[in-house]
């Protein structure tokens, strides 16, 4: 039987030890990680492994429906949030340059109802800054062919800020919040993005949260069109030897409680699909999948 995706909602049924009554049992839940077992979370954030061969059937099970203008408020909000260190609305479309560092920050993404690609324009835009074109293509937002090479995947999970599972706690002392990336935080996060894309934002406000030299993220405030104000989650780096010891979930709740002091209502971050370490997480903060979006060369359309 073909495993369920990592981050989907399911109900999963599967055969107990031999000798139980009754010999079959259901799991409802999100897939955490699939493999020779598969873990489910189930909302009340227990986890539940089941041995792949057990499993009898697998039902997927629809998120609460997103409306599409939601897909398009939080992407305008989350496009304020990481602008690159050069930007330009063209036709509704916001496009982005940012050395070539990171393709969230080289990339044109829709922000207003009315986009449509302009892609000679667009390919025009990033060939003179010698980078290709990247389009963000948001379900929904963006219609992509069948059988159009896509890229970078990422599921959006979302959550409340002051209500629910994703409330903030006091944050821990142990965690400093500063304007700027120091050399402390860049010593966790070797990734080399220049300082003017990591910092850039449009009309908000952005932090960076440090954990001694284990932990490090960034955290950027920006308002949606129809008023929401978001907390975006990026840069979530921990080192190997100081994963599962809480240090990741730490730098996010002090962000949190940062976002929340900015009247932040709303929290979301980005996650490939194969991170099963950061679904986990943002998963037992209370996070849920929103939505998914991956990038395509304007060239292939």
């Amino acid at each position: 039987m073909r495993p369920p995706p990592v981050g989907a909602r399911v109900s999963l049924r599967y055969r107990l030890p031999a000798g139980s009554v009754p010999p079959l049992t259901d799991v409802v839940g999100h897939v955490i990680e699939t493999g020779s077992q598969i873990l489910i979370r189930t909302r009340r954030n227990e986890d539940v492994v089941v041995a792949a061969p057990d499993v009898v059937a697998v039902r997927i099970i629809p998120e609460i429906p997103v409306r599409t203008s939601q897909i398009r408020n939080l992407e305008h909000a989350a496009a304020l949030a990481w602008p690159g260190a050069e930007h330009q609305v063209h036709a509704g479309w916001l496009l982005r340059s940012g050395h070539g560092s990171t393709r969230r920050a080289n990339s044109a993404v829709p922000i207003e109802f009315s986009a449509t690609p302009p892609l000679s324009a667009i390919i025009d835009w990033y060939g003179t800054r010698g980078l290709p074109p990247l389009l963000a293509a948001p379900d929904r937002l963006v219609r992509v062919p069948e059988g159009v090479p896509v890229d970078g995947e990422n599921i959006v999970l979302v959550g409340d800020v002051l209500t629910g599972d994703v409330a903030p706690s006091d944050p821990s002392p142990e965690v400093a919040i500063t304007s700027l990336p120091d050399a402390a935080w860049r010593d966790v996060d070797q990734r080399g993005v220049p300082d003017d894309v990591l910092t850039a934002v449009i009309d908000g406000e952005v932090a960076f949260a440090r954990q001694a030299d284990v932990a490090v993220a960034r955290g950027a405030v920006t308002t949606a069109p129809d008023g929401t104000r978001w907390l975006g989650l990026s840069a979530v780096h921990v080192t190997p030897g100081a994963r599962r010891n809480g240090a990741g979930r730490a730098i996010c709740e002090a962000l949190l409680a940062w976002g929340a002091d900015r009247s932040a209502t709303g929290v979301y971050v980005q996650v490939l699909p194969d991170n099963a370490a950061a679904l986990a997480l943002y998963e037992a903060m209370g996070l849920r999948p929103h939505h998914r979006s991956r990038y395509v060369d304007a060239r292939n359309l």
